[in-house]
């Protein structure tokens, strides 16, 4: 099991997924941002971001499925 220090330096109130931090792992130099929710767990689960950041790529701004509601609102007025 990885150890982890998680620095989260802001959060939004309204949408608990939007947070900005780092995360470092004990004895490496490297650090790694992060931006949501999403983000974050992608570093802490590298084995499975891929198939997770396929699934997520229009709600890691918390904005996915309105846009998809939209998108698919108009392609159904454009049918009729």
């Amino acid at each position: 099991m990885n150890s982890y220090l998680v620095r989260i330096y802001r959060k939004s109130d309204n949408n608990p997924r939007m947070l900005v931090g780092v995360v470092e792992e004990p004895g490496v130099k490297e650090k790694k941002a992060f931006h949501t929710l999403y983000e974050l767990w992608d570093i802490l689960n590298p084995n499975k971001k891929e198939k997770q950041t396929k699934q997520r790529k229009t709600e890691g701004n918390g904005m996915g499925r309105a846009y998809s509601k939209a998108k698919n609102s108009i392609s159904a007025k454009g049918n009729k």
